[in-house]
């Protein structure tokens, strides 16, 4: 077995999860990455080291899920590190977004990272060290007109993820959720955005809210996604890694507004929350 680092990487095809495997790579680590488009992602390494495993995997297909991770375990010996990269957004009104909708975007950007997740823990226990990394969003913490079913499934991350951290401890096993702001990466115009195909008008808000992630967003995110790769594979050498690591100004902005929000609805509302106690 080497003793080189293995990571096991879901969604690389683009953005921070494509960064970060050619990161990994050019350290010396061993790459285990799986991305819908297989073609494009070894055009994307550009070769084919002997460090590099190249995964078609459905996120759905827990057998299929299986066969990636023995496939790894086969080649490189064991697995240090799990990226829960996958996912999309879907933008759009809650009363604008189908039931089939919503699922779709639950089962890739939750039930995909928990069937990912528990395929590898074995493996992690068996060993008794590991690390997850589980990319939520800084919109995992605040949501916003227009992403209320994308926020909901990184809300969902980051509780699964919390009681995890303290499931896995004992293990050895340590769990950071990756919270980023806007980066700029392919997210907004490469088929990792998608909205409801039976829009409704009456929400002006939400159509200026598309607009602005179409049009004005693209090229002008303040998160620079080879860092955003950089602070990850510095993340994973910690012995006492963070649970939450926020990425990005404008990730940090938003999460002071949440604890502001938060906050001043407390005090505001103390007298009546103290009130339903048994006197």
């Amino acid at each position: 077995m080497s003793n080189k680092k293995t990571w096991f990487i879901t969604g690389t095809s683009q953005g921070i999860g494509l960064d970060l495997v050619k990161k990994a790579l050019v350290k010396g680590d061993n790459v285990a990455a799986t991305a819908r488009n297989l073609e494009t992602l070894k055009l994307a390494i550009g070769t084919n080291p002997d460090n590099f495993l190249a995964l078609q995997v459905d996120l759905q297909n827990e057998e299929n899920i299986a066969d990636s991770v023995a496939q790894t375990i086969a080649k490189f010996g064991k697995i240090d590190y799990l990226v829960n990269n996958a996912g999309y957004g879907l933008l759009g009104g809650v009363e604008e977004s189908s039931d089939e909708e919503v699922k779709a975007n639950f089962d890739v950007n939750v039930f995909g990272l928990l069937n990912i997740t528990r395929a590898v823990l074995p493996h992690m226990r068996k060993q008794g060290s590991g690390h997850i990394f589980n990319l939520s969003s800084v919109f995992g913490l605040i949501a916003g007109a227009g992403w209320g079913i994308y926020c909901a499934t990184k809300f969902a991350v980051e509780g699964l993820s919390e009681a995890l951290a303290q499931e896995v401890k004992p293990f050895g096993i340590h769990v950071t959720i990756i919270e980023p702001g806007y980066f700029r990466t392919n997210f907004l115009n490469n088929g990792s955005i998608k909205v409801p195909v039976k829009p409704i008008a009456a929400y002006t808000e939400i159509v200026e809210i598309k607009r602005k992630h179409e049009k004005d967003i693209p090229g002008n995110q303040a998160g620079d996604p080879e860092k955003a790769a950089d602070v990850i594979i510095s993340t994973a050498a910690l012995a006492e890694p963070p649970l939450r690591l926020l990425l990005g100004s404008d990730a940090y902005q938003y999460a002071n507004y949440k604890i502001q929000m938060l906050q001043e609805g407390m005090e505001a509302y103390k007298e009546v929350t103290f009130s339903t106690d048994f006197n």
